[in-house]
């Protein structure tokens, strides 16, 4: 969705679209693979220009499929996150100057349109938990035959305990 920087006006205006996923997939597919979507992005919009400055705020709904890190079942994450970006205008002397932290935290925009995608992309992108778990109980896979034990106790023999900690048992058992 691309949006003219001159029909941004002062007064805030609201924008409700679907965002397609091709793009975001694919940027999601380069990592770990953790999260798909099957179908667009619902994008709800306001914008508004402030002098120079260009203000969105707004939310972003859809159905993640995800991965759980630890049992590896698929399972279904909604996502439902609100955002405010601020764009300023990028100059030519930007280039040239030093940065400073602040300045780094700026998103920049040029020319006479605004491309929204990369932004409701990167908002979709951040709302994603950093390691998807498809319950915060999850057991996860045994690392010896690689069941899951969430569906129960696998069939492997306890581990043998570790002959270092020995004297510590002892203590524990009062002996």
């Amino acid at each position: 969705m691309k949006i003219n920087i001159d029909d941004i006006k002062a007064s805030p205006t609201e924008l409700d679209y679907v965002e397609k996923v091709d793009d975001l997939n694919e940027r999601l597919g380069r990592g770990a693979r953790e999260y798909r979507l099957d179908r667009g992005l619902d994008v709800h919009l306001t914008h508004y220009k402030s002098g120079l400055d260009i203000f969105f705020d707004g939310t972003v709904r859809g159905a993640v499929r995800a991965t759980c890190a630890r049992c590896l079942n698929e399972y279904d994450l909604p996502l439902d996150d609100r955002f405010a970006i601020v764009l300023t205008p990028r100059s030519a002397d930007v280039a040239k100057a030093r940065l400073t932290p602040d300045d780094l935290a700026l998103s920049t925009y040029e020319g006479d349109e605004i491309d929204v995608a990369p932004l409701v992309h990167e908002q979709a992108i951040l709302a994603l938990p950093t390691i998807p778990l498809c319950a915060e109980g999850c057991r996860g896979l045994c690392p010896r035959c690689g069941a899951d034990l969430n569906s129960g106790p696998c069939g492997c023999p306890p581990p043998a305990p570790d002959p270092r900690l020995a004297p510590l048992r002892a203590l524990a058992r009062g002996t």
